[in-house]
């Protein structure tokens, strides 16, 4: 049976097992080594060359999860995404990048890349034409977001697929928002996909590691960049994401499912300025996520009305976690400007427009109602507060 064919929960469960031989356990064994044999053997295998049993099989399973050929994962969301920006450029080269981006691979990009001869351009908007604006005959890549963090922007993965290779360049996405679960960018055209696999991956807020998926010959190059880098998994962790990953279909569509349905509140709230949820109606780009989306995400963001202050609101909670990352199966709510975003300039930021008051809003799979009852909570609260001062 084709593997691509399978059902997500299926390829979540079953695909990239390590066998056990010994015992027929049902899970994959551990291997804890970092030391293997190199005399008669097929593969001379070391951690830091990402070919350990556990990692290839780990490996196997988010390949079969984005429709791709290989994988390779990583230390961090970070180590993915640098390392594999690194591997395709160089000094002289050029890479178009979506405005809309988290703000650690905005940090990356103009922190890092002048140091190696490589320049670099930021699109006024996500559209293709946008990205077309910025290309230059030494452009290499053109780098994406969709959904992008924090705003959920919807950038149109076909359109910029097919103009990346009709100039020549790597097309590469950050699917960490939408996780494999609801969307595979290599079937619209995609070369490269990058997940924090901490998130929606890991799924529970106690791993951290990154993730790119891609053709066997990308995935070559990149792993040439990767072992010099170093930003290889421990075993453990390797252990644990594969998994975890087991059920990241059922959380992520659980997920999906209260993310719509506080999106939905949120909207009608009169508390509540704006909401930024590709699965609203009222979403600028709700046609394009359908197109290219199986689900909506676990994912949103809200502005309160004036004169409610966001980070008191955020105290007042009681269920939701006002707290760093994002996926896990708790409900988290943070400020992108003192977190995701910070190393970002003001002037920045303002121009993705994250603004002081946003509230990002990782939706989990609790009650609807108790999330919903929460927030209600501390807004009253928050009223109460504001009219008292």
């Amino acid at each position: 049976m084709n593997r691509q064919k399978k059902g997500v929960n299926t390829i979540c469960t079953h695909v990239g097992e390590v066998e056990d031989k010994q015992f027929k356990g049902a899970i994959s064994p551990l291997y804890m080594t970092s030391s293997y044999a190199f005399e008669d053997v097929d593969v001379k295998r070391y951690p830091r060359y990402f070919n350990t049993p556990n990692q290839e099989a780990l490996c196997e399973k988010i390949a079969a999860l984005e429709h791709a050929e290989a994988s390779l994962v990583f230390g961090s969301g970070m180590a993915a995404i640098s390392t594999a920006l690194m591997a395709f450029l160089q000094a002289g080269d050029h890479i178009v990048l979506q405005q809309t981006l988290y703000g650690g691979t905005y940090n990356f990009v103009v922190t890092q890349l002048e140091k190696y001869g490589i320049t670099y351009s930021f699109t006024e908007g996500w559209k293709a034409g946008d990205f077309e604006k910025e290309l230059r005959p030494n452009t290499k890549v053109i780098y994406i977001e969709t959904p992008s963090n924090p705003l959920l922007t919807i950038t149109d993965m076909k359109a910029v697929a097919q103009l990346a290779k009709k100039h020549g360049a790597v097309s590469m996405i950050d699917n960490t928002f939408a996780s494999p679960v609801n969307q595979n960018p290599i079937d619209f055209g995609i070369d490269v996909v990058i997940h924090s696999a901490t998130k929606y991956m890991g799924g529970h807020s106690d791993v951290c590691a990154g993730a790119v998926a891609c053709s066997k010959e990308h995935r070559d190059l990149i792993w040439q960049s990767a072992i010099c880098f170093g930003g290889s998994l421990s075993e453990y962790t390797v252990w644990l994401l594969e998994r975890s990953i087991k059920t990241m279909g059922i959380r992520v569509r659980a997920q999906n499912s209260n993310a719509m349905a506080l999106a939905a509140y949120l909207y009608k709230n009169e508390d509540v300025d704006a909401v930024y949820y590709p699965g609203l109606p009222t979403h600028a780009d709700h046609d394009l996520a359908k197109q290219q989306m199986k689900g909506f995400g676990g994912m949103l963001s809200f502005e309160l009305k004036a004169g409610l202050d966001a980070s008191e609101f955020m105290k007042f909670l009681k269920l939701i976690k006002p707290s760093m990352s994002l996926a896990g199966v708790e409900s988290t709510m943070l400020s992108p400007v003192k977190t995701s975003h910070a190393l970002m300039s003001a002037e920045d930021r303002a121009k993705q427009g994250i603004g002081d008051g946003l509230i990002r809003f990782s939706v989990g799979i609790e009650e609807t109602d108790d999330l919903i009852a929460d927030i209600e909570q501390a807004l009253e609260k928050i009223k109460s507060k504001t009219v008292l001062t």
